[in-house]
Formats: structure tokens, C-alpha cells, sequence
């Protein structure tokens, strides 16, 4: 509709816009969450915004596990470059089609497999960890430690490395209210106290914060459903 116009004047400039092409897109899996639960969409929305606040004004930042990157531009709005990544490159490549943000560099990437040296300010992995093997985490791990800058935003860590990482995860204790499709993928999930735990084997400080819906807070870890640790100061290792 090339020559929409609203009854709101104001209104003209979001049709112009949409026009011009800046549609927000989204792909297969946050389709699917919208069509089957749509709820879900604003709760990983407050998610993202977590992360962008806590990584706001960083330079160069990797998101592991973007998916079709529909929720990646809450981050990038607030960082200098945001490389989101997925291991699979249908996600990737259906993202490039999409067309993401200007300062978003699309990059297929497997951390378990292969690292990053020392190039990134920012790493953080929202509902990642939980899929990935526990013979394969302490790979994962060390090779986001290995992407971080050394000198990297982080400058009180004690003598370890610099950077920022925050890995979020759905609690241990709310997989009794799972999807059929979550308890297939979900091998690797932990309570607050392990979460926090595996975190210091990698980095000087972690705080675990717990989540409810769209809401975070330091509450009771065996009631929140969703966990996330902000991290800094990564460990040589």
C-alpha cells in the first residue's frame, strides 16, 4: 500500500517508514512463538532489554544463539556493533534475507567448536546453555572466555581478563512446566546455585539474578523460572 495514508497525520511517518522497507521482520522461530504463544514474545523482549542495558555503550559485542535475530536489535540499538550468531545456518541465512540492523554482522559461529581471540567487549547467550551437552560446556566456556578482550570493559576483575558476558537460562526447577519441544532440547539446565557455581570456574564475579515473566530480580532461586549471570572478568585459563 504505497500510498497509505492515516487519519493520524502523525501516524504518516511510521507508514512512510514501513514503506521504505524498515519492516520488523520476524522469521521462523520468533513466528512461531507469535502465532503459538505469543506471550512469550514480549517475555524474551525483556530479556534482550536486560542485556542491552547491561551492555549499553560497548563498543563490539557477540550474541551467541540469535536464531532469526528478530529480538538482536534490542541489543544493537544500544552497542557500537552487535555480531549476533547462530550455529545454524538456515537461522543465519534467513536473518540476511530479512535484512537486520545496520551495525548487526550476521556470522554462522559454534563456540563449542571453534573460539574468537580477543575480540570481543561483550559475549551474552540467552537460552543457549541449556541445550548444549555438559561434555561439550567447558569448551563453550573457555572459548568465550578466549573472545573477550583482555583489556576489554571490565577493569576491577582482580588481575583476569576484561569483558563482559551474561548466559541466560530457563531454572532448573521450571522444567516441570516445560513445552514437549523444550524437554527434548533442554539437556543442560541448572538451579541458581549452580548456575552461579559454573560461572566462577570462568570469570572473577558473577551475579545471578532471578526471573519471572517480564520481571528480574534477586529473589528465592528455586521460585524464579528463568535465571540470568552477569559476569565480569575473565579467568585465564
Amino acid at each position: 500500500m504505497q500510498n497509505a495514508k492515516s487519519k493520524t497525520k502523525t501516524f504518516n511517518e511510521c507508514v512512510e517508514s514501513y514503506n521504505d522497507g524498515k519492516k520488523g521482520d520476524m522469521g521462523y522461530i520468533s513466528s512461531y512463538v507469535y502465532w503459538h504463544d505469543p506471550v512469550r514474545v514480549a517475555i524474551s523482549a525483556s530479556r534482550y532489554k536486560f542485556v542491552s542495558k547491561m551492555m549499553s555503550g560497548l563498543d563490539k559485542v557477540l550474541e551467541l544463539g540469535c536464531a532469526d535475530a528478530f529480538y538482536s536489535q534490542i541489543v544493537a540499538d544500544r552497542v557500537g556493533t552487535l555480531v549476533a550468531s547462530d550455529f545454524d545456518e538456515l537461522f543465519i541465512g534467513q536473518a540476511k534475507e530479512l535484512g537486520r540492523a545496520k551495525n548487526m554482522e550476521l556470522r554462522v559461529l559454534d563456540l563449542t567448536k571453534e573460539p574468537c581471540e580477543n575480540e570481543f567487549d561483550g559475549v551474552y547467550a540467552l537460552d543457549v546453555l541449556e541445550h548444549i551437552h555438559p561434555k561439550d560446556e567447558d569448551a563453550f566456556m573457555r572459548n568465550i572466555t578466549r573472545a573477550l578482550k583482555k583489556n576489554g570493559a571490565d577493569s576491577v576483575s582482580g588481575g583476569g581478563g576484561g569483558g563482559i558476558a551474561i548466559f541466560g537460562i530457563p531454572s532448573l526447577e521450571s522444567q516441570v512446566y516445560a513445552s514437549r519441544m523444550s524437554k527434548l532440547e533442554h539437556i543442560n539446565c541448572k538451579n541458581g546455585d549452580e548456575l552461579k557455581k559454573f560461572c566462577q570456574k570462568y570469570f572473577h564475579h558473577c551475579f545471578v539474578f532471578s526471573m519471572n515473566d517480564e520481571v528480574v530480580h534477586t529473589g528465592f532461586y528455586p521460585m524464579a523460572h528463568y535465571l540470568l549471570a552477569l559476569c565480569v572478568g575473565a579467568k585465564e585459563l
